[in-house]
């Protein structure tokens, strides 16, 4: 038979443990250097009140470590300027909702699909989709939109997809020397083939003494 409950039977449910007292004589296990050791960093107060990844003082660890390049790329997702991120939704989840209703990042918030709306939400084409739905949101992928629309539904997106622009190739422009290269190279036209070029002034004046002397 249960006691009754009085003060003299009164006690914790969860049995309450003692605190440690440190500094109270070398007789407590805790006194003396009150269980932190002699000097050193972690002996001072405030020591453990380091920041996350401090290393003390020496190089951290996500210093040594190399980088992946592009961090001002917008190509370079998350990080960087141009960071953009999305709070995935995929079509299998969304067969809480009734047939016809209408999905928007609010409605989500209040099925519990989405935390809240601050982040915009991307619609992934995991799972089935059997209901016809509206579905507003910031972005969809190509399997998600096809499943939305096989089961009657309509897509709208509440924001545009930015066009990656195409980066248009110069063409190299040929050297000097290899522009002049065929000109040089060109045939002689039939007038000019048969003549020969005429002989120099001073070639034919010195022609003519060789002539005059052996006579």
């Amino acid at each position: 038979m249960a006691k009754d409950l009085n003060l003299t039977s009164l006690k914790p449910a969860q049995s309450r443990k003692d605190r440690k007292r440190v500094g109270r004589g070398i007789g407590s296990g805790k006194g003396r250097y009150s269980g932190r050791g002699i000097k050193g960093q972690k002996s001072r107060a405030g020591s453990h009140k380091m920041r996350a990844g401090f290393e003390g003082g020496q190089m951290p660890i996500y210093m040594r470590l190399g980088k992946l390049r592009g961090a001002t790329s917008k190509d370079a997702m998350p990080i960087g300027p141009f960071r953009t991120s999305t709070a995935p939704i995929n079509v299998g989840s969304l067969d809480r909702f009734e047939d016809g209703a209408e999905v928007t990042p609010e409605s989500l918030v209040e099925k519990g699909l989405l935390k809240n709306t601050k982040t915009d939400v991307k619609l992934l084409g995991n799972g089935e989709l059997k209901k016809k739905l509206t579905i507003r949101v910031h972005g969809i992928s190509a399997t998600a939109r096809e499943k939305v629309e096989q089961a009657g539904g309509t897509v709208s997106l509440l924001k545009e997809p930015k066009l990656k622009k195409k980066k248009k190739r110069h063409a190299k422009a040929k050297p000097a020397a290899a522009a002049a290269a065929p000109e040089a190279e060109a045939p002689e036209t039939p007038a000019t083939a048969g003549t020969e070029p005429p002989a120099e002034p001073e070639a034919a004046d010195q022609a003519e003494e060789q002539t005059s002397e052996e006579e």
